[in-house]
């Protein structure tokens, strides 16, 4: 049974840093690229980041880039999200997503597995 499990969530003010992580089980994490996606409250899940399966390619949404870093150790199976200078519009339920195809993709129906995601919320 394929699993991804987030974890690393939590309350913390403006400014602030957290540390996600997705452990995956089931299957061989190397073999997927992985993305996050996060979902704020009332609204659609969206895109946040993407990391190729090598981890030596990345990709973010503007809204994130330069404050936030994906990584992931293929050994651990496991992969990351640093969240630096958090904003309150970062708030939202966060999922990691794993796609065993190459080419960047950013519509939650085009990935295989997802998590059952991990709330972050942001105060200001």
């Amino acid at each position: 049974q394929v699993q991804l499990v987030e974890s690393g969530g939590g309350l913390v003010q403006t400014g602030g840093s957290l540390k996600l992580s997705c452990r995956a089980s089931g299957l061989g994490l190397g073999t997927y690229a992985v993305a996050w996606f996060r979902q704020p409250p009332g609204k659609e899940r969206e895109f946040v980041a993407r990391i190729n399966r090598g981890g030596s390619s990345t990709y973010y949404v503007s809204a994130v880039r330069g404050r936030f870093t994906i990584s992931r150790d293929n050994a651990e199976n496991t992969a990351y999200l640093q969240m630096d200078d958090l904003k309150s519009e970062d708030t939202g339920v966060y999922y990691c997503a794993a796609d065993q195809r190459v080419l960047l993709r950013m519509t939650p129906s085009d990935y295989d597995y997802f998590g059952q995601g991990t709330q972050v919320i942001v105060s200001s």
